[in-house]
């Protein structure tokens, strides 16, 4: 199964909240899918609000550039960069799915600070990969939480935490690629 039902006209990708466009995961997901345009951004903030403007102005201009509809679009990206690209969706951005990688359900050892208020306006297919051991959502809690997104949820894990290394980061890629092109 795959997240759109045809192969999507662009993905634009973002990193967390530490990190820039150039992210291991986000250059090896953007070579392992060469029949896919890709935009990889650096959003160059920790606010939930400049980092949604950013990715709506961006995958604007990425849709005119493409001459594509929104709808055929894939946004995403991993921890902070798919929370603010799910928010982003949330508050009326048209895309076609959301590829959410490590997605920080809450900060390590506070699972009262949900940061899932913003799933009942998702009406898009969302993919969620995770690591098994990862600190800000376990697989109880993310099954827990996604049921209130009105679009299409897959949930995927791979082994590591939060930050997938080498066979980890591999299967992350992998994985969205299957989820992209089947």
């Amino acid at each position: 199964m795959t997240l759109l039902k045809g192969l999507p006209a662009g993905l634009v990708l973002t990193p967390g909240a530490s990190a820039d466009r150039d992210h291991s995961t986000l250059v090896m997901i953007e070579e392992a899918l060469p029949e896919v345009p890709v935009l990889r951004l650096t959003l160059g903030t920790t606010s939930v609000p400049r980092a949604v403007a950013k990715i709506v102005e961006a995958t604007n201009e990425f849709a005119e550039e493409l001459d594509a509809d929104l709808s055929d679009l894939v946004i995403g990206g991993r921890s902070f960069g798919g929370r603010s690209c799910s928010v982003a969706a949330a508050e009326g951005l048209e895309v076609g799915g959301l590829m959410l990688l490590s997605y920080p359900l809450h900060p390590p050892g506070k699972p009262e600070k949900l940061r899932v208020d913003h799933f009942p306006d998702i009406d898009v297919p969302a993919w969620f990969i995770s690591g098994e051991k990862d600190p800000f959502g376990t697989a109880a809690e993310f099954e827990k939480h996604v049921a209130a997104i009105a679009g299409d949820v897959t949930l995927e894990w791979v082994g590591g935490g939060h930050s997938p290394k080498n066979a980890q980061e591999r299967d992350v890629v992998a994985k969205v690629r299957a989820a992209l092109v089947g």
